[in-house]
């Protein structure tokens, strides 16, 4: 028996003072939350159940009413309840813009979530005191590409790195994070890509999982929408719209930087650590959490990293090791 869906439905059906409802599955999710979808007569909502053994909602909770206060359609949430981990939430539907992007739709919708985050950004504070959010500092970024390392490189394909290709990756990692570091600081959902958005009307998108928001890079989540993992564009377009980004929060008073080839440069590497800790990530989902569906966004994610590599000198040695330990679809 599932003993916390049976304390979740136990606490839903209490504090909505229900008798007959319906609770099902709303969701897969990469974490260790579940997300149920609470029927009851014509009105929908999400229960979320996080195990307050791996992590602390509070933060979902401060972040999510921070981001409806400047306007963003975040999940309201309705009930709380931090000792057992359980939150009854507003529902966004189940219209994932990953399911909705094409070639008709895809104008628009980018449209929308550009202009969501022009308006996360430009609400981020400036007052030195507020600490609301922890920053993305060195040894974050550092940490995550590690996962790139352990869980795809050592775990997935048992590769054992020479010395000489350790400090090849040594010297790879510590670029983008001098990169990362960089850049102007706002803050940053830092999961910000389709399938993380959804389509309502009105106010698209609906905005989702940003309980690990930091303070951080400028161009971190415009690379999670625009090179997602999940669904791929043409070079030339994506750049088209990182300029039209850059112009936009130039606008909006967002400190960009007047250098469009600074911010697309900003832009491509920030892409490259993203992209390696995804890889890590999709690998540990696998062999650590039983997930193994997000394998089969490893290529798409990899050829994001060796395409950019190929641009840039300083990468050149990360695209050389890619080549020379073989890995799959590495041309």
């Amino acid at each position: 028996m599932d003993k916390r869906f049976e304390a979740l439905k136990e606490w839903t059906g209490r504090v909505l003072g229900a008798g007959a409802f319906d609770i099902r599955p709303a969701s897969a999710d990469a974490s260790f939350r579940r997300y149920f979808r609470v029927t009851l007569g014509q009105q929908s909502l999400i229960a979320m159940d996080a195990p307050p053994d791996k992590g602390d909602m509070r933060a979902y909770v401060a972040i999510a009413h921070r981001l409806h206060a400047l306007g963003l359609n975040v999940p309201e949430v309705l009930q709380e309840d931090h000792e057992r981990g359980f939150l009854l939430i507003t529902d966004l539907g189940e219209q994932l813009y990953l399911s909705n992007l094409n070639e008709q739709s895809v104008e628009r919708l980018y449209g929308d979530a550009l202009g969501a985050l022009v308006v996360l950004q430009a609400g981020t504070s400036a007052d030195a005191a507020d600490k609301f959010l922890p920053d993305y500092d060195a040894a974050l970024l550092k940490r995550e590409m590690e996962i790139f390392r352990e869980w795809y490189l050592g775990r997935h394909l048992g590769l054992e790195l020479a010395a000489g290709q350790n400090r090849v990756l040594d010297g790879i990692f510590a670029q983008l994070v001098q990169s990362a570091l960089s850049q102007p600081r706002v803050w940053v959902h830092r999961d910000y890509h389709s399938r993380n958005l959804m389509v309502t009307r009105p106010n698209n998108p609906g905005i989702l999982d940003f309980q690990d928001a930091v303070v951080g890079p400028v161009t971190y989540d415009l690379v999670s929408l625009l090179r997602d993992c999940y669904i791929a564009w043409p070079r030339d377009r994506v750049e088209g719209w990182v300029k039209g980004y850059h112009e936009l929060a130039l606008q909006s008073g967002i400190p960009v930087g007047e250098d469009d080839a600074r911010f697309l440069r900003w832009f491509d590497l920030m892409g490259v650590q993203r992209h390696l800790k995804a890889i890590g990530i999709f690998a540990r989902l696998n062999h650590r959490d039983g997930k193994p569906g997000y394998l089969a966004d490893i290529p798409r994610t990899l050829g994001y990293v060796q395409e950019v590599s190929t641009r840039y000198p300083e990468l050149q040695p990360l695209q050389a090791l890619l080549r020379e330990l073989k890995l799959p679809g590495v041309a």
